[in-house]
């Protein structure tokens, strides 16, 4: 198992402890920011839904580590395998703070600031994420989680955002971000915390 503690744990907790690690692909990479959990075959907003289990979605259903890429529209989107095999749970990593390759990230999204990787799909363009990550396993390719210094202050709570119409998972507080960091996508300019970016001191 390459990453231990995500198999030995519910997902809700996952998603808050990645929260300030850093994903790295060649030489870019962040701090995680944002995240979303998804609880597999009984969470209507979940690609497993109903134990749905397709060939796009094949790397749900694969262990905890296991990277799992969808495409929405023009956007691939990274999410991260939580539990063992065939409990297709995982966590969407909605935002990163850029603390390294910010050059080619901005390059690949043709801007600066927070809204070079304030959203998944940002993310993803700025990291050069692709479906060809699919089903690979953090840490046993180019795709690199590794933990940091760097923790939250505190950790917000809210729904999940463009999950219309399934309540009771359209509210369920399933969304996870590090308070006052202005990468957190949608994060109100008056809510941000410029100077220490929502990190502990």
């Amino acid at each position: 198992m390459i990453i231990p503690w995500l198999a030995t744990q519910p997902t809700l907790q996952s998603a808050q402890q990645l929260l300030g690690m850093k994903l790295s692909l060649a030489n870019c990479g962040g701090l995680i920011v944002e995240t979303e959990a998804y609880l597999g075959v009984r969470d209507q907003a979940a690609h497993a839904f109903g134990n749905r289990h397709t060939k796009r979605n094949n790397s749900l259903f694969l262990e905890a580590g296991t990277v799992y890429v969808y495409q929405m529209r023009q956007y691939c989107l990274l999410n991260i395998v939580t539990q063992a095999a065939d409990i297709p749970e995982c966590i969407l990593i909605r935002a990163l703070e850029p603390i390294a390759g910010l050059s080619d990230m901005a390059q690949r999204r043709h801007r600066t600031g927070a809204g070079l990787t304030n959203g998944p799909g940002k993310l993803c363009q700025a990291l050069a994420i692709d479906r060809q990550l699919d089903g690979t396993v953090l840490n046993d390719g180019q795709l690199k989680l590794t933990p940091t210094t760097c923790r939250p202050q505190n950790i917000a709570v809210s729904p999940r955002i463009g999950i219309p119409n399934k309540e009771p998972w359209t509210s369920a507080p399933l969304r996870f971000y590090v308070s006052g960091n202005p990468f957190v996508s949608g994060l109100p300019r008056r809510d941000q915390d410029r100077k220490m970016k929502g990190r502990q001191a």
